[in-house]
């Protein structure tokens, strides 16, 4: 369609002027129940007269309605049915809406849609995505189950890229059923003459299926897609399993604990060991080793303390077994023999999904109803000329070392880049922290990264910012990165280096490929709102979806994926992700839910902002802690929490509070009035609180206490 911008503001006008008439004359008045059935019997005695009159200014009306995108449709397809009965109703009542629908969608297109994919890209992937996946049928989905009300889908197709005829024809097949409902409940309206007739079975029923079609046509909709895609293989006549679970991470490790505990019988495949990333290679080994560096650290801080010197003798390898024990200590959580007493059959080996409803492990083929993917991630490793001539480190393998680096570059300035750069400084590394933009951490606010990169400069670490590697050099026994900065070259000596870029999510290997399971840019699973692949009852929680690559967000996910896996014939559950909390664990620590500045101003979300700097705070002045703050984002005006960010000592355990605030919508006024114990890291919450409090203060009240004071002391 050859757009002129010259008619564009004519007919935006024409479009915002028919409108306002509408209302202007509140003919919407004219358009509810009671004003149907008062008006009922002279339109019936019209109609009567001048049939064809009647129905061609019934199909006009309805076809504007539908043109203009006004919410009136239901009514006058009701009154369709209550004039012209069942079969003329719904052939007049399903062409005007869908011509009705197909000029509003046109409208849409012409004016806005350029302008809004260009604007809005992001918001509107969803539905291009879709349409791109299942072009006509993610329409007749969203017409048949009547997700939206169809002015909403009229204009909101209109937007995307699907073409007018294909709009058309499905439009007109998918809104036919819930027009005939429409037409036939109208049909049962005009019988409507006492109060007794509305219990009638025939009005009951009609009027019921207004209410019970959209559940029944998503059954409909999602039996059509399951068929579509179970259709080229054989399903079993009955099942060894109700659910297999692949990974035996923290995602695998709660969905197998869930399943079990409702009697689910229930498979969890490993290929490795037990507890996965988060306790062999994750959050327990890195938690130790910042722990014992910590207390090195305390000895470079002896004086601030009282103490003229003090120092700690240790051997590295001692800190490194260390690091080893803790993670035994742990893995009893974890361990095959507790999941096998709780009724888990725990499978070591590699498993390979065969089909849809059957995995094979260890030359065995289990049959299963269910399947949840939770096979997790790994280090991302980047493509550098010469990485392959070096043996480097990830946080994989680094917990193998007994060695202490001598020249350590760790290559990303993310959670675990900054971590461990900080942890192997505080052990004696000369750490060099090498990040390619202009700022480390770069999930966090930029005051929250500046305090962490001024701690790293104090204890000696090498920050370079706005270095990108370009490769590595090996040269004898001499081991250089080599970077580019602001277009000149730098080269880095190493004896070790840590590629610390992030975490892939495992998604090859075990048999997606071949099934056909879909994934977005070829990197992560792709799942639904109820963390659902492409095939219905293959689920997936944890690292391997790229969502939030948190331990604690993949134990959050597996309630979701096992309970919808083996219930979700009777109701399926959406994932939850409005309050997510994470925190990195440098020293000071960086804590954060909900919203801090920068997602804030991406997205154009308006707030307002109390900062209490924990500088005044008794209990971390005490500690020779008194580094940081408690950030508040709030709804202008209002005392509803938006996104908190503590850097601070144990920021992550103080954030606590926040995150059950926001979790079950406990404004800041009710923080204030909450007793916190003095003298603790927490009361800093408070103080924050008090902040907002003092920032809203009641001026003009407080002007009048103030005078109803001077005149009491008279």
């Amino acid at each position: 369609m050859k757009k002129n911008p010259g008619v564009k503001i004519p007919l935006l006008l024409l479009f915002a002027s028919l409108i306002w008439l509408f209302f202007l004359f509140d003919l919407n008045n004219y358009l509810t129940l009671s004003s149907l059935k008062h008006g009922l019997d002279g339109l019936k005695a019209f109609y009567s007269q001048h049939k064809m009159l009647t129905m061609t200014i019934y199909f006009i009306i309805y076809l504007l309605i539908s043109a203009l995108s006004l919410p009136v449709a239901g009514i006058t397809t009701l009154a369709g049915g209550a004039l012209f009965g069942l079969l003329y109703g719904t052939i007049l009542a399903s062409f005007a809406s869908t011509m009705g629908g197909t000029l509003a969608f046109l409208f849409s297109r012409y004016m806005f849609r350029d302008w809004v994919q260009n604007k809005f890209p992001l918001k509107l992937a969803i539905i291009n995505r879709g349409i791109e996946k299942e072009g006509g049928f993610y329409l007749f989905t969203i017409r048949l189950m009547a997700i939206f009300p169809f002015f909403v889908v009229n204009l909101a197709m209109g937007l995307t890229n699907i073409r007018v005829v294909t709009f058309y024809i499905v439009s007109q097949i998918g809104m036919l059923p819930v027009t005939m409902i429409f037409i036939n409940a109208g049909t049962q309206l005009a019988t409507i003459k006492s109060a007794g007739d509305i219990l009638s079975f025939n009005i009951i029923l009609s009027f019921a299926l207004l209410g019970i079609f959209p559940l029944i046509a998503k059954h409909f909709t999602d039996y059509i897609r399951s068929q579509k895609v179970f259709s080229k293989f054989s399903k079993p006549q009955s099942f060894e399993y109700n659910l297999v679970v692949i990974g035996a991470g923290s995602a695998g490790l709660v969905a197998s604990y869930i399943a079990s505990a409702v009697k689910a019988k229930v498979a969890l495949i490993e290929e490795h060991k037990m507890g996965g990333d988060c306790l062999n290679t994750g959050c327990v080994p890195s938690k130790a080793l910042i722990a014992s560096a910590k207390l090195v650290s305390y000895t470079k801080r002896a004086k601030e303390f009282g103490f003229n010197r003090a120092s700690i003798d240790f051997d590295f390898a001692n800190v490194m077994e260390r690091i080893q024990s803790v993670i035994k200590k742990v893995a009893p959580h974890d361990s095959v023999e507790r999941f096998t007493g709780l009724g888990v059959d725990c499978i070591q080996g590699k498993a390979k999904i065969i089909s849809p409803f059957e995995v094979k492990v260890n030359d065995k083929i289990l049959t299963t109803k269910n399947i949840i993917v939770a096979t997790g991630a790994k280090p991302m490793i980047p493509d550098l000329p010469g990485i392959d001539k070096i043996d480097y480190l990830t946080s994989d393998n680094i917990w193998d070392i007994r060695t202490l680096p001598e020249n350590l570059v760790v290559l990303g300035a993310g959670p675990i880049g900054c971590e461990l750069a900080q942890g192997f400084s505080r052990l004696g590394s000369s750490v060099t922290l090498v990040q390619r933009g202009s700022q480390i951490m770069k999930k966090e606010d930029p005051d929250a990264a500046q305090i962490i990169l001024n701690k790293f400069q104090l204890e000696g670490i090498n920050v370079l910012l706005n270095h990108a590697a370009k490769s590595i050099e090996v040269l004898g026994e001499s081991k250089e990165l080599i970077c580019n900065h602001n277009g000149k070259e730098v080269r880095i000596k190493f004896d070790e280096i840590l590629i610390a870029l992030g975490r892939a999510p495992n998604v090859t290997g075990f048999g997606l490929e071949e099934l056909g399971v879909e994934l977005i840019r070829n990197q992560y699973i792709e799942t639904n709102d109820f963390l659902q692949t492409n095939f219905p009852n293959i689920y997936c929680s944890g690292d391997v979806h790229g969502r939030y690559q948190f331990t604690h967000t993949a134990a959050h996910e597996s309630w979701y994926s096992t309970v919808n896996a083996l219930f979700g014939r009777l109701k399926k559950f959406k994932v939850d992700y409005s309050v997510i909390p994470w925190a990195t664990y440098t020293d000071p620590e960086v804590a954060r839910v909900g919203l801090n500045e920068t997602d804030a101003k991406f997205t154009n979300v308006d707030y307002e902002m109390v900062k209490y700097k924990i500088n005044d705070l008794d209990r971390a002045i005490a500690d020779s802690e008194d580094n940081g703050f408690v950030k508040v984002l709030t709804v202008p005006g209002k005392d509803k929490i938006l996104g908190v960010t503590i850097v601070g000592n144990h920021a992550a355990d103080v954030i606590a509070e926040f995150v059950l605030a926001m979790k079950h919508s406990i404004g800041l006024k009710k923080i204030l009035g909450t007793i916190h114990i003095y003298p603790t890291m927490a009361e800093a919450n408070k103080y924050a609180a008090g902040l907002w409090k003092k920032n809203h203060a009641p001026e003009k009240l407080l002007a009048w206490i103030k005078k109803y004071h001077t005149w009491s002391r008279k």
